[in-house]
């Protein structure tokens, strides 16, 4: 017996067809906030858990978040009933002497993320949210925001934050020094790679990130400011120019169903992953056809409105992705970050006579087979109910997860990416889309970070050592619903291997199928409803196929999963290679290509693919100058 749906998910049975829909979904997930506002409402609390901020920054996370749905909902022509909330909040979030104060801010402040929101609402909205403050009160905000914005920001997205409260004070009358924005929004700039992409890093440090910064960030503050600032002409058409070119690479992490592709880190803002569909109609910029605009923003809405991702009957956004979960969270997550999902609603702000709403919305584009990503490395595959995407190239470090997050050789919408649960329990673990390494049988390595990375056409290659003594060369390639994965291993002792394909849903009562041959393992999870196929294929060496069953919730979407493995050996001092063929899809026809393997490659043929047409992946090139 499943959980009710309706249940754990307040946005069931909203068709999200029209305007009025998605206007219907803002007051479904707003008005639960408003029983958690504080005495002096500065404060939107939920629980007593915490995060790498102090409590202060939490709560301010709560209060100021919302707003990137609140200011497009009123400009749209929604009537909100609680700006009453938000005007004595933030006279007490930003007064010194008052019990409720925000907490005075610092470099690197996790206040100067939730500022951006303010500035944010300062410039679009300010009748509502500057003019019926106090004299105090206005002094108080600007000079908090004004404090914000002059202190320093990460080498990252954090930048834009600057530019946005900037935005918002020049609008409500106060100077900023723009000497310090001009620095700012040149430091953007430099940060794009190519073909749409950014990184999100500068030119000091990590430059090898990327993940939704580039829609919900980067592309999402820079169509906002083309907007606000059409007087720096250059810099408008510069970031229109950008996010359009950006639309038809983005589009590759969307399936046919609305899902987004869970890859990288901040995937607890959900519905975020889907704002920059709605910033392109906002921003006047038809980066694809109205009509294909208006069906990748409303289906991504549908996907979520079928996910159990809230706790029974509590009606708020708990960190988690497609159902409540910490495990797979960051340290800067608290119980108020998930609202950054509000960014999907800015098309609420656009009239509904707007072509956007008014255009009939179009299914998904037809897209090849596969499509090859040079700047952050990934072969893309289309499927019906599911898009997978091959990667090799992005990282991140000094984070939980990462290796999970960005290093995993394959990652799929429909059946998501799973976070290791304990490092120490070698035998137990998930390793789906990767090969695992282990000499003591207890602690494991994985793909972490390449020394190298290259791409060539339907071809990845990186070069990466679990260990200083231990190489491992990785071809990735399609081949029809199959992916297949070479690595050639060296390694100075020897080590047990774990190779994972991916994670399907786990029936209740060992109902899932499982077949179990001397080269290959597979699962079948086959319902009244669907039918779920996941299959690995041994074409190398003498390897032991499983099915396991891993620890539960350690998987995005699926609460609880099984998947099929390979176990086996590398010997020291001895060159070993692996020839892995994976295949997982729903249906049926699944089940039929199963029959049907891809044929063993020819490794010399890879390698001279990659050395005659390979080049570095596009994210690399700086970082290795």
């Amino acid at each position: 017996m499943s959980v009710p749906i309706e249940r754990v998910n307040s946005l069931y049975g909203n068709k999200f067809e029209t305007k009025k829909d998605v206007q219907d979904a803002f007051n479904t997930l707003f008005e639960p906030l408003v029983s958690r506002f504080s005495d002096w409402c500065a404060r939107v609390q939920f629980d007593g858990s915490g995060a790498i901020f102090d409590r202060a920054a939490i709560d301010l996370e709560g209060f100021a978040r919302p707003l990137w749905g609140i200011v497009p909902y009123v400009l749209g022509g929604g009537e909100f009933k609680h700006w009453d909330l938000y005007v004595k909040g933030l006279e007490s979030g930003t007064n010194p002497s008052h019990p409720e104060y925000w907490g005075d801010i610092g470099s690197f402040d996790q206040r100067q993320v939730e500022l951006a929101a303010l500035g944010f609402a300062l410039f679009y909205v300010p009748e509502y949210l500057w003019e019926p403050l106090s004299k105090e009160g206005k002094k108080n905000v600007s000079t908090y925001l004004l404090s914000g914005r002059n202190h320093e920001y990460p080498e990252c997205n954090w930048k834009f934050f600057r530019v946005l409260v900037d935005l918002g004070l020049q609008k409500v009358g106060i100077e900023v020094d723009t000497n310090m924005t001009e620095e700012y929004l040149t430091d953007i700039e430099n940060a794009y790679v190519d073909e749409g992409w950014y990184r999100d890093g500068v030119n000091k440090g990590e430059m090898l990130r990327i993940d939704y910064y580039n829609p919900f960030a980067m592309h999402f503050y820079g169509l906002i400011y083309a907007m606000a600032n059409p007087k720096d002409t250059r810099r408008a058409e510069l970031f229109q120019k950008r996010a359009a070119e950006y639309a038809s690479q983005y589009i590759h992490w969307f399936d046919d169903d609305g899902s987004a592709l869970p890859f990288g880190r901040s995937l607890t803002y959900r519905f975020a992953c889907g704002s920059l569909w709605g910033a392109f109609p906002f921003a006047e910029n038809e980066a694809l056809p109205w009509g294909v605009l208006k069906g990748l923003y409303l289906r991504h809405w549908r996907w979520w409105a079928k996910q159990p991702m809230m706790r029974m009957d509590e009606k708020v956004l708990p960190v988690g992705y497609s159902y409540p979960n910490v495990l797979m969270s960051e340290m800067y997550n608290s119980q108020g970050s998930p609202y950054w999902a509000f960014k999907h609603f800015i098309a609420l702000a656009l009239p509904s006579d707007h072509p956007f709403w008014t255009a009939k919305e179009e299914p998904m584009p037809e897209l090849k087979d596969s499509a090859t990503m040079s700047v952050p490395g990934m072969i893309s595959t289309h499927y019906p109910g599911n898009t997978s995407v091959l990667s090799s190239g992005p990282e991140r470090v000094g984070m939980p997860a990462v290796a999970e997050k960005y290093g995993k050789f394959a990652y799929s919408t429909r059946y998501g990416f799973s976070v290791e649960y304990d490092e120490r329990r070698f035998p137990m673990g998930v390793f789906d889309s990767m090969i695992a390494f282990s000499d003591d049988e207890a602690h494991f390595r994985i793909r972490e970070r390449c020394t190298i990375a290259k791409v060539a056409p339907n071809l990845l290659y990186s070069k990466w050592k679990p260990w200083k003594d231990v190489e491992v060369e990785t071809y990735l390639y399609v081949s029809g619903q199959w992916h297949v994965r070479v690595h050639n291993v060296t390694s100075s002792r020897e080590l047990s291997t774990i190779e994972g394909g991916f994670c399907i849903p786990r029936l209740d009562f060992n109902k899932t199928q499982e077949d179990i041959t001397p080269t290959s393992a597979c699962a079948t999870t086959d319902t009244e409803t669907e039918v779920e196929f996941s299959g690995i294929l041994d074409l190398s060496s003498n390897r032991t196929p499983r099915v396991h069953k891993p620890e539960g919730n350690t998987n995005l979407i699926i609460p609880r999963t099984v998947i099929p493995q390979l176990q086996g050996t590398v010997p020291a001092n001895t060159p070993t290679t692996f020839i892995t063929a994976v295949l997982a899809n729903p249906g049926k026809e699944a089940k039929d290509a199963w029959k049907t393997p891809p044929q063993k490659p020819d490794i010399r043929s890879l390698e001279d693919l990659i050395n005659e047409k390979g080049d570095l992946v596009g994210i690399w090139k700086r970082q290795l100058k």
